[in-house]
């Protein structure tokens, strides 16, 4: 095994697999990169493992789903890295990380060195045996970040066929599995604690339109918090317990309560700030002015290129903190979108370095969706100001198309669509980027969705005339 490397991607998962492709898009020697991954298989587009690898038809499998097909791109099978003279370094958990010395060492005692490290160690989930909670370590009791957890999933599916099912979680991971559960002919409790679904993305009439499409599914929804399960001679869980004295049977437990970005390696050598790993450099000082810029960041070292504090180490993904200039303020964004883009607009900036060109900033816009059931919804944008909401959100309704607008100091900001088509999708996503003004929002409500088509429409004849 060769140690040494000129690029070293830490990390297998989406952001390891784009960023390999775009260093071979601008130019790639043999034997400069390896990706180390803890996983044993090439990187694959994670978002399957949620909806169709729980398929009891037809289910997705590798290697259907390698990246970069999640973006319309060619598959990158494992043979294409061997091709394309990279190092693909499987089944390997780095344990220490020695950046001033650009070191890093496994789990067996093997070092490996690098000129530029990237990064792209994504999130690990948060479990409840992490608050203590009695129990939670039962054999089947399931966490899904990983295709091996998956796999187990899907065992345990085939095993308990036609049993009960409790998915405690009600974000993105909570309703794909709750659907997919339900799919497997499983009867299903979804439990969380908050006032409704995907609190931090929905406001309340959103989240009531599937709350009530889930219900009318046949999906029991309790709004309460898990504290214990009850465990069998197997070590096995088999009924939950709720705070509020509840106790609901089980035969498979799956949780989805959130990821907390894998950065533990690199305490105390990188800036770090909400629990991600920050990036520096000196673009938004141009940009904002320098008092502007220290008041609104809070951090004098902030980068569009996602440099971190120590030279030749960048951070991507999940663990990036960086700074969301069409907002003016530094975030972090757990989604799969952002891990691709922000992998190959690292690689962008790491090539124009070593030949001298300009660097652009990255430009990135929020982008979340999901699917399930039969339904799938996109959203772009900031989901900050007055919320409009348009169309009919009546689950029973034959047209199940629906949407909401955020409307910020007289600027639509962001857009939310469910059931829209590919012209429809893509106006949301250009209202978000451009913000057209409103005077008068109730013309929102009105028009709904053509409003989005309307105005896209229009901006781009004008620019296609000028």
């Amino acid at each position: 095994m060769r140690n040494h490397f000129k690029y070293i991607i830490l990390g297998g998962g989406v952001a390891g697999g784009y960023a390999a492709r775009e260093f071979v898009k601008q130019g790639l020697n043999a034997g400069e990169l390896a990706i180390i991954s803890k996983e044993g298989v090439a990187p694959y587009e994670r978002p399957a493992l949620s909806k169709a690898y729980l398929f009891p038809e037809g289910p997705a499998r590798l290697p259907t789903f390698h990246v970069c097909v999640g973006s319309g791109g060619e598959r990158l099978f494992p043979e294409w890295y061997t091709e394309k003279g990279i190092d693909l370094i499987l089944d390997t958990e780095i344990v220490k990380a020695d950046l001033a010395s650009k070191v890093l060492i496994s789990a067996s005692g093997t070092v490996f060195s690098y000129d530029i490290l990237i990064i792209a160690t994504g999130s690990t989930v948060i479990k409840l045996s992490d608050f203590g909670v009695q129990g939670a370590n039962a054999k089947n009791i399931f966490y899904l970040r990983e295709i091996s957890k998956a796999d187990k999933l899907v065992a345990a599916i085939k095993t308990k066929k036609n049993g009960k099912a409790v998915v405690i979680g009600g974000g993105y991971i909570g309703l794909e599995l709750t659907a997919a559960m339900k799919t497997n002919n499983f009867s299903v409790t979804m439990v969380y604690p908050g006032p409704w679904c995907m609190p931090r993305l929905f406001t309340a009439e959103i989240a009531s339109f599937y709350e009530a499409y889930y219900t009318n599914k046949g999906v029991n929804i309790i709004k309460g918090t898990v504290v214990g399960f009850d465990t069998d001679a197997s070590e096995e869980a088999k009924s939950v317990k709720l705070k509020d004295g509840r106790v609901l049977d089980a035969d498979i437990v799956v949780v989805g309560v959130g990821g907390r970005p894998l950065t533990t390696l690199f305490a105390g050598q990188l800036e770090e700030e909400k629990g991600g790993i920050t990036v520096q450099s000196e673009f938004l000082f141009a940009l904002c002015g320098y008092y502007s810029y220290r008041l609104l960041l809070k951090v004098g070292k902030t980068d569009g290129c996602f440099r971190t504090s120590v030279p030749n180490v960048y951070a991507v993904g999940d663990v990036a903190i960086f700074p969301m200039i069409q907002y003016k303020e530094m975030r972090r964004v757990e989604h799969v979108d952002h891990a691709r883009k922000s992998a190959e607009h690292a690689v962008k900036v790491i090539k124009a370095i070593e030949e001298g060109e300009p660097l652009q900033e990255y430009h990135y816009v929020p982008y979340f969706y999901s699917r399930f059931f039969d339904l799938s919804w996109q959203f772009h944008g900031d989901n900050d100001g007055e919320t409009v909401l348009f169309g009919k959100n009546d689950p029973t309704s034959a047209s199940r198309k629906f949407g909401a607008y955020w409307i910020k100091d007289g600027k639509v900001v962001g857009a939310f669509l469910e059931s829209g088509n590919q012209e429809e999708n893509k106006a949301i996503a250009w209202v978000a980027k451009h913000q057209p003004s409103i005077s008068d929002p109730s013309l929102l409500k009105e028009k709904g969705v053509g409003f989005a088509i309307g105005t896209m429409r229009f901006n781009l004849l004008g620019a296609y005339v000028c």
